[in-house]
Protein backbone atom coordinates (compact mmCIF):
# COMPACT_ATOMS: atom_id res chain seq x y z
CA UNK A 1 0.00 0.00 0.00
CA UNK A 2 2.76 2.19 1.11
CA UNK A 3 4.34 2.22 -2.78
CA UNK A 4 0.54 2.64 -4.46
CA UNK A 5 0.09 5.95 -1.73
CA UNK A 6 3.63 7.65 -2.49
CA UNK A 7 3.16 7.63 -6.49
CA UNK A 8 -0.43 8.69 -6.15
CA UNK A 9 -0.08 11.77 -3.66
CA UNK A 10 -1.12 14.73 -5.12
CA UNK A 11 0.35 17.19 -3.18
CA UNK A 12 4.14 16.82 -4.93
CA UNK A 13 4.82 19.39 -7.20
CA UNK A 14 8.39 20.54 -8.56
CA UNK A 15 8.97 24.23 -6.77
CA UNK A 16 12.54 24.11 -7.74
CA UNK A 17 12.59 27.31 -5.89
CA UNK A 18 11.42 25.83 -2.67
CA UNK A 19 14.25 23.56 -2.94
CA UNK A 20 17.09 26.42 -3.36
CA UNK A 21 15.09 28.01 -0.90
CA UNK A 22 15.14 25.56 2.13
CA UNK A 23 18.43 24.44 1.12
CA UNK A 24 19.68 27.39 1.95
CA UNK A 25 18.31 28.00 4.91
CA UNK A 26 20.23 24.59 6.11
CA UNK A 27 23.27 26.41 5.20
CA UNK A 28 22.72 29.48 6.85
CA UNK A 29 21.16 28.14 9.63
CA UNK A 30 23.39 25.01 10.70
CA UNK A 31 26.82 24.26 11.99
CA UNK A 32 28.81 21.85 10.12
CA UNK A 33 28.48 18.28 10.85
CA UNK A 34 30.43 15.46 10.60
CA UNK A 35 29.05 12.00 11.16
CA UNK A 36 31.12 8.96 12.69
CA UNK A 37 30.31 5.09 13.12
CA UNK A 38 32.18 3.61 15.58
CA UNK A 39 31.96 0.34 16.38
CA UNK A 40 29.59 -0.68 18.89
CA UNK A 41 30.13 -3.31 21.70
CA UNK A 42 26.73 -3.63 22.49
CA UNK A 43 24.83 -7.11 23.13
CA UNK A 44 22.25 -6.37 20.94
CA UNK A 45 23.04 -8.41 17.58
CA UNK A 46 20.67 -6.08 15.81
CA UNK A 47 22.77 -3.25 16.56
CA UNK A 48 26.48 -3.07 14.87
CA UNK A 49 26.80 0.33 14.04
CA UNK A 50 26.70 3.56 16.89
CA UNK A 51 26.32 7.00 14.78
CA UNK A 52 27.36 10.05 16.56
CA UNK A 53 28.22 13.57 15.85
CA UNK A 54 30.01 16.37 16.26
CA UNK A 55 28.63 19.34 16.19
CA UNK A 56 30.51 23.04 16.70
CA UNK A 57 30.52 24.21 20.30
CA UNK A 58 28.36 20.83 21.36
CA UNK A 59 31.19 18.17 20.95
CA UNK A 60 30.59 14.62 20.72
CA UNK A 61 26.45 13.84 20.79
CA UNK A 62 24.63 10.45 20.86
CA UNK A 63 22.65 8.98 17.82
CA UNK A 64 19.09 9.15 20.49
CA UNK A 65 17.82 12.73 20.17
CA UNK A 66 14.77 12.22 22.15
CA UNK A 67 13.93 9.20 24.39
CA UNK A 68 10.62 9.26 25.91
CA UNK A 69 9.52 6.33 28.59
CA UNK A 70 6.23 6.23 29.99
CA UNK A 71 4.50 9.52 29.84
CA UNK A 72 1.57 10.54 31.43
CA UNK A 73 -0.50 13.83 31.52
CA UNK A 74 -3.89 14.36 33.34
CA UNK A 75 -5.74 17.38 33.54
CA UNK A 76 -8.07 17.87 36.38
CA UNK A 77 -11.70 18.55 35.38
CA UNK A 78 -14.67 19.12 37.28
CA UNK A 79 -16.39 15.33 36.56
CA UNK A 80 -13.18 14.22 37.57
CA UNK A 81 -9.49 13.50 36.20
CA UNK A 82 -8.79 12.93 32.16
CA UNK A 83 -6.24 10.62 31.81
CA UNK A 84 -5.18 13.04 28.51
CA UNK A 85 -1.66 10.74 27.89
CA UNK A 86 -1.75 7.20 29.32
CA UNK A 87 1.99 5.38 29.49
CA UNK A 88 3.35 6.22 26.17
CA UNK A 89 7.29 5.55 25.60
CA UNK A 90 8.75 6.86 21.95
CA UNK A 91 11.68 7.94 20.40
CA UNK A 92 13.47 10.02 18.18
CA UNK A 93 17.28 9.79 16.66
CA UNK A 94 19.55 11.75 14.44
CA UNK A 95 18.25 12.35 11.10
CA UNK A 96 14.94 10.28 11.96
CA UNK A 97 11.34 11.74 11.05
CA UNK A 98 8.97 10.38 13.42
CA UNK A 99 5.38 10.65 12.47
CA UNK A 100 2.82 10.46 15.12
CA UNK A 101 -0.80 10.30 13.84
CA UNK A 102 -4.24 9.73 14.85
CA UNK A 103 -7.86 11.46 15.38
CA UNK A 104 -8.28 14.32 16.99
CA UNK A 105 -8.15 14.80 21.12
CA UNK A 106 -5.94 11.74 21.22
CA UNK A 107 -3.06 13.52 23.22
CA UNK A 108 -0.58 13.54 19.95
CA UNK A 109 -0.25 18.14 20.36
CA UNK A 110 -0.13 17.22 24.29
CA UNK A 111 2.50 15.06 23.77
CA UNK A 112 4.41 17.62 22.06
CA UNK A 113 3.70 20.01 24.74
CA UNK A 114 4.72 17.91 27.40
CA UNK A 115 8.20 17.20 25.74
CA UNK A 116 9.01 21.15 25.34
CA UNK A 117 7.56 22.15 28.96
CA UNK A 118 5.28 23.86 27.80
CA UNK A 119 2.15 22.86 29.50
CA UNK A 120 -0.29 24.54 31.54
CA UNK A 121 0.37 24.75 35.40
CA UNK A 122 -2.87 22.68 35.96
CA UNK A 123 -2.01 19.82 33.79
CA UNK A 124 -0.38 16.77 35.53
CA UNK A 125 2.94 15.60 33.39
CA UNK A 126 4.22 12.25 35.15
CA UNK A 127 7.12 10.86 32.82
CA UNK A 128 9.86 8.19 33.50
CA UNK A 129 12.53 9.15 31.51
CA UNK A 130 12.72 12.12 28.88
CA UNK A 131 16.23 12.58 28.11
CA UNK A 132 17.38 15.25 25.01
CA UNK A 133 20.36 13.97 23.56
CA UNK A 134 21.37 11.79 26.64
CA UNK A 135 20.48 14.56 29.27
CA UNK A 136 17.34 14.22 31.53
CA UNK A 137 14.90 17.12 30.49
CA UNK A 138 12.61 15.74 34.17
CA UNK A 139 12.89 18.34 37.24
CA UNK A 140 14.70 21.45 35.47
CA UNK A 141 13.29 24.57 36.44
CA UNK A 142 11.64 27.27 33.90
CA UNK A 143 14.83 28.96 33.63
CA UNK A 144 16.83 26.39 32.68
CA UNK A 145 14.08 24.73 30.37
CA UNK A 146 14.12 28.41 28.42
CA UNK A 147 17.68 27.79 28.02
CA UNK A 148 16.75 24.74 25.62
CA UNK A 149 13.22 25.84 23.93
CA UNK A 150 14.78 27.82 20.82
CA UNK A 151 17.90 26.68 21.39
CA UNK A 152 18.65 22.96 21.08
CA UNK A 153 15.12 22.50 20.52
CA UNK A 154 12.48 24.10 18.83
CA UNK A 155 8.81 23.40 17.62
CA UNK A 156 7.06 24.65 14.62
CA UNK A 157 3.66 25.45 16.10
CA UNK A 158 -0.02 24.76 13.91
CA UNK A 159 -1.28 27.87 13.99
CA UNK A 160 1.75 30.84 13.51
CA UNK A 161 -1.13 33.44 14.11
CA UNK A 162 -1.73 32.60 17.59
CA UNK A 163 2.11 31.28 18.22
CA UNK A 164 3.52 34.77 17.29
CA UNK A 165 2.72 37.66 19.39
CA UNK A 166 0.58 40.58 18.04
CA UNK A 167 2.24 43.33 20.21
CA UNK A 168 5.66 42.94 18.54
CA UNK A 169 7.16 43.05 15.08
CA UNK A 170 8.74 39.90 13.63
CA UNK A 171 12.16 41.73 13.82
CA UNK A 172 11.66 41.68 17.56
CA UNK A 173 10.70 38.30 18.14
CA UNK A 174 13.37 37.00 15.82
CA UNK A 175 16.31 38.70 17.26
CA UNK A 176 15.15 37.88 20.65
CA UNK A 177 15.82 34.20 20.02
CA UNK A 178 19.11 34.86 19.01
CA UNK A 179 19.78 37.54 21.76
CA UNK A 180 18.59 34.81 24.36
CA UNK A 181 20.87 31.93 22.93
CA UNK A 182 23.34 33.44 21.03
CA UNK A 183 25.89 36.05 21.81
CA UNK A 184 25.76 38.54 18.77
CA UNK A 185 25.30 41.90 18.74
CA UNK A 186 21.87 43.58 17.82
CA UNK A 187 23.60 44.37 14.27
CA UNK A 188 24.31 40.80 13.36
CA UNK A 189 21.32 39.25 15.25
CA UNK A 190 18.91 41.66 12.59
CA UNK A 191 21.20 40.61 9.56
CA UNK A 192 20.94 37.04 10.47
CA UNK A 193 17.08 37.73 11.01
CA UNK A 194 16.97 38.85 7.38
CA UNK A 195 19.21 36.84 6.09
CA UNK A 196 17.22 34.11 7.16
CA UNK A 197 13.66 35.96 5.79
CA UNK A 198 15.21 35.83 2.60
CA UNK A 199 16.43 32.32 2.83
CA UNK A 200 12.57 31.18 2.83
CA UNK A 201 11.19 33.34 0.11
CA UNK A 202 10.20 36.50 2.39
CA UNK A 203 10.99 39.58 0.55
CA UNK A 204 11.75 42.12 1.45
CA UNK A 205 13.04 41.11 4.14
CA UNK A 206 14.05 44.04 5.91
CA UNK A 207 11.08 45.61 5.64
CA UNK A 208 9.20 42.52 6.99
CA UNK A 209 11.09 42.72 10.03
CA UNK A 210 9.10 45.88 10.91
CA UNK A 211 5.60 44.22 10.09
CA UNK A 212 3.76 42.82 12.53
CA UNK A 213 2.44 39.77 12.35
CA UNK A 214 -1.21 40.58 11.33
CA UNK A 215 -0.05 42.16 8.63
CA UNK A 216 1.08 38.92 7.17
CA UNK A 217 -0.63 35.82 5.27
CA UNK A 218 -0.85 33.13 7.06
CA UNK A 219 1.92 31.34 4.44
CA UNK A 220 4.83 34.22 5.35
CA UNK A 221 3.87 33.87 9.29
CA UNK A 222 4.34 30.13 8.67
CA UNK A 223 7.53 30.94 6.96
CA UNK A 224 8.46 33.08 9.82
CA UNK A 225 8.28 30.54 12.47
CA UNK A 226 9.94 28.13 10.55
CA UNK A 227 12.69 30.68 10.10
CA UNK A 228 12.66 31.08 13.94
CA UNK A 229 13.07 27.83 14.78
CA UNK A 230 16.24 26.95 12.41
CA UNK A 231 17.79 30.13 13.62
CA UNK A 232 19.94 28.50 16.21
CA UNK A 233 20.63 25.12 15.11
CA UNK A 234 17.94 22.69 17.23
CA UNK A 235 19.14 19.08 17.66
CA UNK A 236 15.28 18.25 17.77
CA UNK A 237 12.56 20.07 15.57
CA UNK A 238 8.82 19.11 16.70
CA UNK A 239 6.27 20.28 13.74
CA UNK A 240 2.94 20.19 14.99
CA UNK A 241 1.16 19.74 11.42
CA UNK A 242 3.42 22.80 10.42
CA UNK A 243 1.77 23.19 6.62
CA UNK A 244 -1.83 23.74 7.99
CA UNK A 245 -1.47 27.35 6.76
CA UNK A 246 0.48 26.83 3.51
CA UNK A 247 -0.92 26.20 -0.07
CA UNK A 248 -1.85 22.58 -0.63
CA UNK A 249 0.24 21.79 -3.79
CA UNK A 250 3.49 22.88 -1.50
CA UNK A 251 2.96 21.69 1.65
CA UNK A 252 4.55 17.89 0.90
CA UNK A 253 7.70 19.92 -0.85
CA UNK A 254 8.49 21.61 2.31
CA UNK A 255 8.29 18.42 4.32
CA UNK A 256 10.07 17.12 2.02
CA UNK A 257 12.87 19.52 1.55
CA UNK A 258 12.91 19.59 6.19
CA UNK A 259 13.78 15.79 5.72
CA UNK A 260 16.32 17.05 3.41
CA UNK A 261 17.63 19.29 6.10
CA UNK A 262 17.76 16.46 8.61
CA UNK A 263 19.99 13.63 5.79
CA UNK A 264 22.53 16.90 5.38
CA UNK A 265 22.70 17.54 9.41
CA UNK A 266 21.41 14.83 11.41
CA UNK A 267 18.64 16.53 13.38
CA UNK A 268 15.50 14.61 14.30
CA UNK A 269 11.78 15.64 13.19
CA UNK A 270 9.20 14.60 14.68
CA UNK A 271 5.73 15.41 13.16
CA UNK A 272 2.31 15.42 14.11
CA UNK A 273 0.02 15.08 11.31
CA UNK A 274 -3.37 13.90 10.04
CA UNK A 275 -2.51 13.46 6.14
CA UNK A 276 -1.70 9.74 5.93
CA UNK A 277 -0.20 11.14 2.82
CA UNK A 278 2.72 13.18 3.63
CA UNK A 279 3.49 10.35 6.55
CA UNK A 280 3.86 7.93 3.31
CA UNK A 281 6.38 10.25 1.71
CA UNK A 282 8.33 11.89 4.87
CA UNK A 283 8.29 9.53 7.50
CA UNK A 284 10.84 7.07 8.66
CA UNK A 285 9.11 6.03 11.46
CA UNK A 286 5.46 6.02 12.98
CA UNK A 287 3.46 5.99 16.30
CA UNK A 288 0.02 5.88 15.85
CA UNK A 289 -2.47 7.37 18.85
CA UNK A 290 -5.40 6.27 20.12
CA UNK A 291 -7.28 7.78 23.07
CA UNK A 292 -4.27 8.84 24.69
CA UNK A 293 -2.08 5.12 24.22
CA UNK A 294 0.36 4.46 21.39
CA UNK A 295 -1.45 1.34 19.92
CA UNK A 296 0.94 0.50 16.67
CA UNK A 297 4.52 1.75 16.41
CA UNK A 298 7.22 0.76 13.76
CA UNK A 299 8.76 1.83 10.39
CA UNK A 300 6.80 3.18 7.53
CA UNK A 301 6.86 0.04 5.43
CA UNK A 302 5.87 -2.04 8.38
CA UNK A 303 2.56 0.40 9.20
CA UNK A 304 1.27 0.80 5.48
CA UNK A 305 1.94 -2.79 4.69
CA UNK A 306 1.67 -4.93 7.72
CA UNK A 307 -0.84 -3.22 10.15
CA UNK A 308 -1.36 -5.23 12.86
CA UNK A 309 -3.78 -3.37 15.54
CA UNK A 310 -7.32 -3.24 14.85
CA UNK A 311 -7.36 0.65 15.07
CA UNK A 312 -4.60 1.03 12.82
CA UNK A 313 -6.02 -0.82 9.82
CA UNK A 314 -9.12 1.12 10.18
CA UNK A 315 -6.91 3.86 9.61
CA UNK A 316 -5.57 2.06 6.55
CA UNK A 317 -9.40 1.55 5.10
CA UNK A 318 -9.59 5.01 5.62
CA UNK A 319 -7.18 5.56 2.58
CA UNK A 320 -8.20 6.34 -0.58
CA UNK A 321 -6.00 4.12 -3.27
CA UNK A 322 -6.33 5.12 -7.09
CA UNK A 323 -6.54 0.88 -8.31
CA UNK A 324 -7.91 -0.58 -5.22
CA UNK A 325 -10.74 1.56 -4.60
CA UNK A 326 -14.05 1.08 -6.64
CA UNK A 327 -15.38 4.98 -7.47
CA UNK A 328 -18.67 3.27 -6.85
CA UNK A 329 -17.89 2.03 -3.17
CA UNK A 330 -17.91 4.16 -0.56
CA UNK A 331 -14.71 5.13 1.37
CA UNK A 332 -13.90 3.14 4.36
CA UNK A 333 -14.73 4.59 7.89
CA UNK A 334 -14.40 3.98 11.40
CA UNK A 335 -17.48 3.83 12.93
CA UNK A 336 -18.38 5.61 16.66
CA UNK A 337 -16.83 8.03 18.81
CA UNK A 338 -13.59 8.41 20.87
CA UNK A 339 -14.58 7.07 24.37
CA UNK A 340 -14.28 9.60 27.25
CA UNK A 341 -11.00 9.23 29.17
CA UNK A 342 -12.33 11.19 32.70
CA UNK A 343 -12.00 8.56 35.21
CA UNK A 344 -10.29 5.05 35.52
CA UNK A 345 -10.98 3.54 32.40
CA UNK A 346 -11.51 -0.28 32.69
CA UNK A 347 -13.08 -1.74 29.47
CA UNK A 348 -11.98 -2.18 25.63
CA UNK A 349 -11.07 1.64 23.96
CA UNK A 350 -12.14 0.36 20.48
CA UNK A 351 -15.66 -0.80 22.50
CA UNK A 352 -18.90 0.15 19.46
CA UNK A 353 -15.87 1.21 16.84
CA UNK A 354 -15.31 -2.26 14.80
CA UNK A 355 -16.38 -2.35 11.38
CA UNK A 356 -19.25 -4.01 9.53
CA UNK A 357 -18.64 -7.84 9.13
CA UNK A 358 -18.48 -7.42 5.33
CA UNK A 359 -15.57 -4.72 5.87
CA UNK A 360 -13.40 -6.89 7.97
CA UNK A 361 -10.32 -7.82 6.72
CA UNK A 362 -9.34 -11.13 5.87
CA UNK A 363 -7.64 -12.93 8.98
CA UNK A 364 -3.86 -12.91 8.71
CA UNK A 365 -1.69 -14.41 11.10
CA UNK A 366 0.80 -12.13 12.97
CA UNK A 367 3.52 -13.90 15.51
CA UNK A 368 3.55 -11.86 18.52
CA UNK A 369 6.34 -11.88 21.29
CA UNK A 370 5.53 -10.08 24.68
CA UNK A 371 7.98 -7.77 25.78
CA UNK A 372 8.68 -7.71 28.98
CA UNK A 373 7.53 -5.32 31.78
CA UNK A 374 4.77 -4.03 29.66
CA UNK A 375 1.64 -5.59 29.47
CA UNK A 376 -0.41 -5.83 26.67
CA UNK A 377 2.47 -4.91 24.36
CA UNK A 378 4.09 -7.13 21.45
CA UNK A 379 6.76 -7.28 18.95
CA UNK A 380 5.59 -8.04 15.73
CA UNK A 381 7.37 -11.40 14.15
CA UNK A 382 10.20 -10.94 16.95
CA UNK A 383 11.18 -7.40 15.45
CA UNK A 384 11.65 -4.87 18.75
CA UNK A 385 10.97 -1.82 16.43
CA UNK A 386 7.48 -2.99 15.42
CA UNK A 387 5.49 -2.36 18.92
CA UNK A 388 2.07 -3.06 18.91
CA UNK A 389 -0.35 -2.42 22.52
CA UNK A 390 -3.00 -4.21 22.87
CA UNK A 391 -6.02 -2.90 25.50
CA UNK A 392 -7.59 -5.80 25.90
CA UNK A 393 -7.98 -9.60 24.90
CA UNK A 394 -10.56 -8.42 22.50
CA UNK A 395 -8.41 -6.35 20.50
CA UNK A 396 -5.66 -9.05 20.44
CA UNK A 397 -8.11 -11.33 19.15
CA UNK A 398 -9.51 -9.72 16.26
CA UNK A 399 -5.84 -8.28 15.28
CA UNK A 400 -5.58 -12.41 13.92
CA UNK A 401 -2.19 -12.58 15.57
CA UNK A 402 -0.85 -15.37 17.13
CA UNK A 403 1.05 -15.46 20.32
CA UNK A 404 4.14 -17.17 20.71
CA UNK A 405 3.73 -17.07 24.30
CA UNK A 406 1.78 -15.08 27.11
CA UNK A 407 -1.57 -13.13 26.46
CA UNK A 408 -2.97 -9.81 27.31
CA UNK A 409 -5.61 -9.03 29.31
CA UNK A 410 -7.81 -5.85 30.21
Amino acid sequence: MLREIRSANIFYANENHLHNILRSVIQASCYSFLRLSIDSSANNKNESTVAVGIIKGRGILPNRVLNVENLYIDIPLAGGVLHAVDGISLHVDRGETLCIVGESGCGKSLTSLAIMGLLPKRVARRVQELDLAGHSLIGLSELEMSDIRGNRMGMIFQEPMTSLNPAFTVGNQMTETLHRHRDLSRRDATNLAIEMLERVGINPARQRLLQYPHQLSGGLRQRVMIAIALLCNPELIIADEPTTALDVTIQAKILELLRDLQADFNMGLMLVTHDMGVVANVADRVAVMYAGQIVEQGSVWQIFDNPVHPYTRGLMRCIPVPGEISRDKPLGTIPGMVPSLIGDFTGCRLAGRWPPVDEQPEHVDFSLTPVDGRPGSFSVIGDDNHLVNFCCDECLNKSGSLIINGGASC
